[in-house]
């Protein structure tokens, strides 16, 4: 085996089609992956939330707002920067609408999802950035999910390479034998120019999964708060995509010759660092009761099991009270009650009176018997 036929080996090949036929139903693998990273951090942002002293259930509430607007924000932002594929001569502008072909922006997902979490925040009564803080490594690792849809569809890539994890790209057809990169067949697994090309998916998938150790590490050890932990993921990102989009060769609007989103990944990166570091006024975390929202019941502080309730100690009072006024006799009762002792009390006061002067008679009659005796 020749060195080059070994190297070839090495080579990471693409998959020979992004979609299966099940009856009528097409599985798009690039559809699937997005799901599947939209429940991942979806599922870790709960985890987090409820860690952070939030309520169950917040998180999945609030991304029923945020992951249509996040969707329709990636879609809205993929078609302005990519504009010539859509609109112009020979293009389709109804081919916007077909999201599940692929292309959604990351910058667009995350403000107008902002929008819809900013929303479903309000109607829960809990903080945005609180709740950013609680979902930032989840995003980034659903980004690295979506990149593998971009490897089925194979899509982000850079230039030829001639390293081992080089990517080979095959030349897929329809049923009709025409070219068709989303939907075709590659059958004779025929690469499109024979040379590998730098795999950016991957590239910027193991960029991410790093962003969000770093994410996960600083949180604990800084306890951050207050939207900083989303910063650091934003920054963090973004410091990747900057030279992974230098490397891409696919089409791309470009500014002053330069492809538009390392543009928007050097101001994203500036925006985040200023909040970074003006978020650190407001201290650590937030406290945990403000995240447990309008329909969270009440907990009680540490020391309640001692204290008795104040609505039950003045109960208790109130009881007692009527307790005591049942036991006091009525004014009219107590006075007929009282009569026969006051007499009794009369009798036994007369009673010596009248025997003293039984007895002085008696004695008188004695000495004058006594007398006539004499």
């Amino acid at each position: 085996m020749t060195v080059a036929s070994s190297v070839f080996l090495a080579n990471i090949p693409s998959p020979d089609r992004g979609v299966w036929e099940i009856g009528p139903v097409p599985i798009r693998a690039y559809a699937l992956c997005i799901i599947a990273g939209i429940i991942l951090a979806i599922w870790w942002g709960e985890r987090r939330w409820i860690a952070r002293g939030g309520t169950a259930g917040t998180v999945i509430d609030i991304a029923v707002f945020a992951v249509p607007f996040g969707l329709v924000g990636g879609r809205l932002y993929h078609v302005a920067t990519d504009w010539h594929r859509y609109f112009g001569e020979g293009n389709n502008p109804l081919n916007a609408l077909r999201i599940w072909d692929g292309g959604l922006g990351i910058w667009g997902a995350i403000a107008l999802g902002a929008v819809g979490a900013w929303i479903g925040c309000r109607v829960k009564g809990v903080p945005l950035p609180a709740y950013a803080d609680a979902i930032a490594p989840g995003i980034v690792v659903a980004q690295a999910v979506g990149r593998v849809g971009n490897y089925f569809n194979q899509e982000l890539y850079g230039g030829p390479t001639d390293l081992p994890w080089g990517l080979e790209l095959y030349r897929r057809v329809n049923e009709f034998g025409e070219a068709d990169n989303l939907n075709g067949v590659a059958v004779n697994h025929i690469a499109t120019d024979g040379s590998p090309v730098h795999p950016t998916f991957l590239y910027e998938l193991l960029w991410n999964l790093l962003v969000a150790a770093l994410v996960v590490w600083v949180d604990r050890k800084y306890r951050l708060g207050h939207g900083r932990a989303f910063a650091v993921y934003v920054m963090g990102y973004t410091l990747g995509r900057t030279w992974i989009e230098l490397m891409r060769t696919d089409d791309a609007t470009h500014v002053f010759g330069v492809r538009i989103n390392v543009w928007v990944s050097i101001l994203v990166f500036l925006g985040a660092a200023v909040y970074f570091v003006l978020a650190r006024s407001r201290g650590e975390r937030e406290d945990p009761s403000l995240l447990r929202g309008k329909d969270a019941p009440p907990q009680d502080e540490p020391g309640d099991e001692a204290k008795p309730d104040s609505d039950s100690e003045s109960d208790a009072v109130d009881d007692d009270a009527d307790d005591a006024d049942d036991a006091e006799p009525e004014p009219s009762k107590a006075a007929d009650e009282s009569e026969p002792a006051e007499k009794a009390a009369a009798d036994a006061e007369s009673a010596p009176a009248e025997k003293t002067g039984d007895d002085t008679g008696t004695e008188k009659k004695a000495d004058a018997s006594s007398k006539s005796d004499s």
